[in-house]
């Protein structure tokens, strides 16, 4: 502190002390600048926070009061002012607690300001930190490490304190030091120079991701060829699949097969995913990265939010924790129908866009679609003309616009005895995921890397998929038929090019665009 003279009275100016943090728009960080101002002469000692603070952010002053009391440093004296910067942007959560003790104990002279520059530790202006704080100083994860960690890189901090406990997950991007805090005195020996300042190494992430068995395999389920020849086509192009059947016919568990015939992740794909869960603060305790395509299965009675996310600060739903996986809807007309309806620019977008009064945000939300349903509420197959009025009641819990998204309808019907009671037999996991693959990697030399079927366009498709004389006719007659949509006509088309990969054929022939059409199952009930 500078002793100044004014008008002959001598007094203390405040001391102002910065340290950098963040905070999570989304699944992205974004600079957060905490200012502490300092001014003993002031006569109250209640400290003031400002810069939109939520509820639990005010609540943080006495967290860290505590915090810093029970670690054996002083609490300032006279006005303490806090503000967090950019001061527009609403701040949530106890991520700010590790950063507003290391200020304070800055503006007090217990950590030198300039700790880097005199050689004794870390620069405290230099990093960005976060973490919660637990009363005696122990100091608790966080949501959104990773970001954070990015942010850091992108922004040439020189590293990242967080919380130990998210440490291993922050240290998957490549370039940015991250020291873990166990503990507020314990980060603040490391900034003073008190103790050696190691940041935990880097892992190998493409090693993490080497060797990822599926959980299920499709040898397992017993018959159900032509669903598994469904699950084949929709993994190789990535389409939407809808599985029609009976109670206890294998739906569930071909579903949950199903991410061992997709291709391994690659590394950004682990770091995205990891991403999203992290800042979604459903990264398991413990876990660094996501090495698996994740596989959701929401509840048919969750709500429209929780689906796609929201939220008064917009968090991410089951569709973006199922991005670059699989978004498993099992008894599908059992779900609201206005939260089904939510889906429908997701599916085609591959984003959801969220709006609040003080702005947007955009989640990722690439996934496959992957639901089921039986005949009937009861889960059986109707008899006669009543039970087909109940399959059509059922049925139409379901809108046309939904089904038209969903490339594949195909039947599970029930497994006979003799099949359920012999010895597992028919394709399995390793013969699909070959099939699936090579038909990826021949759209690939066709279209590029990372552009599936799935997702061609009108346009792309009249280049890459061209049908000749007798399959367009063959189209025709199943639109005039079944009354298929515009967009149901595309779905169809991807489907066959699809096909064709799968036969190793350049050309869609008319058995490629036959076979498609008869996955259009709900189109045919409908009419």
């Amino acid at each position: 502190m500078l002793l100044v003279n004014q008008e002959n009275v001598w007094y203390r100016r405040p001391v102002i002390a910065r340290v950098h943090s963040a905070l999570l728009q989304g699944i992205d960080a974004i600079g957060c600048e905490i200012e502490v101002d300092h001014d003993t002469r002031a006569l109250t000692d209640k400290p003031l926070i400002v810069g939109l603070p939520d509820a639990s952010v005010r609540e943080s002053l006495e967290r860290v009061r505590a915090a810093i009391l029970n670690s054996g440093y002083p609490w300032p004296e006279g006005r303490v002012l806090i503000n967090l910067a950019p001061a527009d942007i609403r701040k949530e959560g106890p991520v700010y607690d590790l950063p507003i003790a290391l200020a304070l104990l800055m503006a007090q002279g217990v950590i030198p300001p300039k700790a880097g520059e005199l050689g004794l530790g870390l620069d405290p202006r230099r990093l960005i930190v976060a973490g919660e704080l637990a009363l005696d100083g122990r100091v608790r994860p966080v949501r959104g490490a990773i970001a954070m960690a990015s942010l850091a890189l992108e922004k040439g901090f020189h590293g990242l304190v967080c919380p130990a406990q998210n440490a291993a997950e922050a240290a998957v991007v490549e370039g940015v030091d991250v020291y873990p805090a166990a503990t507020l005195s314990e980060i603040v020996a490391v900034i003073a120079g008190q103790l050696d300042a190691s940041p935990i190494p880097t892992p190998d992430v493409d090693a993490m991701l080497r060797g990822i068995e599926p959980a299920v395999d499709f040898g397992d389920v017993r018959g159900q060829e032509a669903v598994k020849r469904a699950a084949t086509i929709a993994a190789a192009g990535g389409h939407n699949l809808l599985m029609l059947g009976p109670a206890g016919s294998g739906k569930t568990m071909m579903a949950k097969a199903l991410p061992g015939v997709l291709p391994p992740l690659t590394r950004d794909e682990a770091l995205e995913i990891t991403r999203i869960y992290s800042a979604a603060g459903a990264l398991p305790r413990g876990q660094s990265l996501v090495t698996q395509r994740p596989v959701r299965t929401p509840h048919h009675t969750a709500s429209a939010p929780a689906i796609v996310g929201g939220g008064a600060i917009p968090r991410a739903g089951e569709i973006s924790l199922a991005h670059r996986g699989i978004l498993f809807l099992d008894e599908l007309p059992e779900f609201n129908r206005g939260v089904l309806e939510t889906l429908r620019q997701p599916l085609e977008d591959r984003i959801v866009t969220i709006a609040r009064s003080h702005g947007s945000v955009t989640f990722p939300a690439s996934f496959m679609l992957i639901a089921a349903m039986n005949p009937t509420p009861k889960g059986d197959v109707g008899a006669g003309e009543a039970g087909q009025r109940e399959m059509d009641r059922y049925l139409a819990r379901l809108s046309g616009p939904l089904l038209d998204r969903i490339d594949l309808h195909v039947e599970a019907p029930a497994v006979p005895f003799e099949e359920l009671s012999g010895k597992p037999k028919g394709t399995n996991t390793e013969t699909m995921r070959s099939a699936a693959y090579a038909a990826r990697e021949r759209a690939a030399e066709r279209q590029g890397v990372g552009l599936e079927n799935a997702r061609l366009t009108g346009r792309q498709l009249d280049e890459l998929a061209p049908l000749d004389e007798h399959c367009r006719a063959l189209v025709g007659s199943a639109m005039s038929s079944l009354g298929l949509s515009a967009r149901a006509y595309d779905k169809v088309r991807r489907v066959a090019r699809t096909i064709a990969d799968l036969a190793s054929s350049t050309d869609i022939r008319t058995d490629h665009v036959a076979e498609a059409v008869s996955y259009r199952l709900l189109d045919r009930q409908r009419v």
